[in-house]
């Protein structure tokens, strides 16, 4: 058994992805639709979560998933929108794309029913939308494994998705070190500022400052339509703490002070989920059976 499915830790992210988030319809007929499910995703180019609500129709409970949480701080809003079940479809066609997702759409019925469909694309190398690098600090090599996949009961990994909307004409308006003090980097170079202000959302989110430390390995994409844009935001975990506990000391939760960020960016959504580790490289659901 692979404890995960190989597209979690892939790099870099792909040129072209979609995500599909799926609603319940129909709870009787859900473990057919997974068994078709299961031969149509490789957890590489396909990578499927499932919410909690979807294990709790079928009479299971996995310790460590919960629905994600809305948050409120001063200013700040943070929704949950968590839906049953999430695909993240990867490669560098968007026909090819589009046609998976047909497919996985048709086999998942009358099951579960396309509730909301993104699609995310790489700019640049890897950057936001912003221009800023995404990504930084993530672990790599074993480290990656070590953050991102549970170690414990049936494996697999924990992913939080959530989509932030930008203002990018607000945050281009305003000069360049503004902005970088809003990151707490430097766009010129990618350099962290040491005299960032502790708004800065590198601050913020310095996974080594939490206790316990709060590592996860982000796979974030632009998105843009009808003339919005913004990231889905993508962080793998071993366990949904670790992100948790960024988000909230973003929204001020931990000590009063919200993250730059959230000038110019907004979240319009966020869920959780349990993505299941491979068995002969196809998804392993016994947990879920």
């Amino acid at each position: 058994m692979t404890h995960f499915q190989p597209g979690i830790l892939a790099t870099p992210v792909p040129p072209q992805a979609r995500h599909l988030f799926f609603a319940i319809e129909s709870a009787a007929d859900l473990p057919a639709a997974l068994e078709r499910l299961v031969q149509l995703a490789d957890g590489e180019a396909t990578v499927v979560g499932l919410g909690d609500s979807l294990l709790q129709a079928l009479g299971r409970r996995l310790d460590g998933l919960r629905p994600f949480p809305a948050l409120a701080g001063a200013s700040v809003d943070i929704p949950s929108t968590q839906h049953a079940l999430w695909c993240w479809l990867r490669g560098d066609d968007r026909g090819e794309l589009l046609h998976r997702s047909r497919a996985i759409e048709a086999a998942l019925a009358p099951a579960l029913r396309l509730v909301q469909m993104t699609e995310a694309f790489r700019y640049k190398t890897g950057h936001d939308l912003t221009g800023y690098e995404d990504g930084t600090e993530n672990p790599e090599g074993e480290d990656a494994v070590q953050a991102a996949i549970a170690s414990h009961g049936p494996g697999g990994s924990f992913a939080a998705v959530q989509h932030w909307t930008h203002e990018l004409e607000r945050f281009a308006a305003l000069p360049q070190q503004a902005q970088d003090h809003i990151m707490g980097r430097r766009k010129s170079d990618n350099e962290e500022l040491e005299d960032a202000p502790e708004s800065a959302h590198v601050k913020r989110t310095a996974q080594e400052s939490f206790s316990p430390e709060a590592f996860v390995v982000r796979r974030s994409m632009p998105w843009a339509e009808g003339g919005q844009a913004g990231l889905v935001f993508l962080a793998f975990g071993h366990t949904l703490d670790a992100y948790e506990a960024q988000l909230r000391r973003m929204a001020g939760l931990e000590d009063g002070i919200i993250d730059a960020l959230f000038g110019f960016s907004r979240a319009t959504s966020g869920g959780y989920y349990w993505c299941p580790p491979l068995q002969e490289g196809r998804l392993d659901l016994r947990a879920v059976r």
